[in-house]
């Protein structure tokens, strides 16, 4: 005699898909930071990747980002096509590190690079022309007017200079 039990595997996976949607926030609250409406919000810790870099600033001084910040030489920011604002890059280039946040869309550049850093940013990694670049997603921060510029005094941020980062030890 042959005995056959079905094993419930329908309702089993819909908890599964209930569960994993429950645990992923609302993408609407990435899309009201002038993030991409679609997709998941970026993972922390996300494994490292390598991509191309160009960095911008004189034209574009004065003007607002896309994500609402007034472009100055001392803001410190990445652009990037995809990611929502306020979410936190960390940046090496050859033995130096730095955080930055997304705060414009980009780059447009003929090169076809992945990332567009601000003069401030490259200024602090020692970065003059279009390289490669080490990049991981670390977090986020929320996005404000203010995000992007250094944490020093008014006096650096008229003078338009950005401490440079201390060379960091490789990963």
């Amino acid at each position: 005699m042959r005995i056959t039990t079905k094993t419930p595997t329908a309702p089993l996976a819909l908890i599964a898909a209930v569960a994993c949607l429950l645990a992923v926030p609302a993408v609407s609250a990435w899309a009201d930071t002038g993030g991409a409406a679609a997709g998941a919000p970026p993972v922390k810790g996300k494994v490292h990747t390598t991509g191309i870099a160009t960095w911008f600033g004189p034209g574009f001084y004065g003007k607002q980002t896309a994500c609402g910040q007034t472009l100055t030489p001392s803001v410190v920011g990445v652009a990037n096509r995809t990611l929502p604002c306020g979410t936190l890059i960390k940046v090496s280039y050859q033995g130096r590190a730095l955080t930055v946040p997304v705060l414009d869309r980009g780059p447009y550049s003929s090169v076809d690079a992945d990332w567009d850093l601000t003069a401030g940013a490259a200024q602090a990694l020692d970065i003059t022309t279009t390289v490669r670049i080490g990049t991981r997603v670390v977090g986020n921060a929320p996005n404000t007017p203010t995000l992007g510029l250094p944490a020093g005094g008014q006096s650096e941020t008229l003078a338009g200079g950005v401490a440079a980062s201390a060379p960091v030890a490789a990963e």
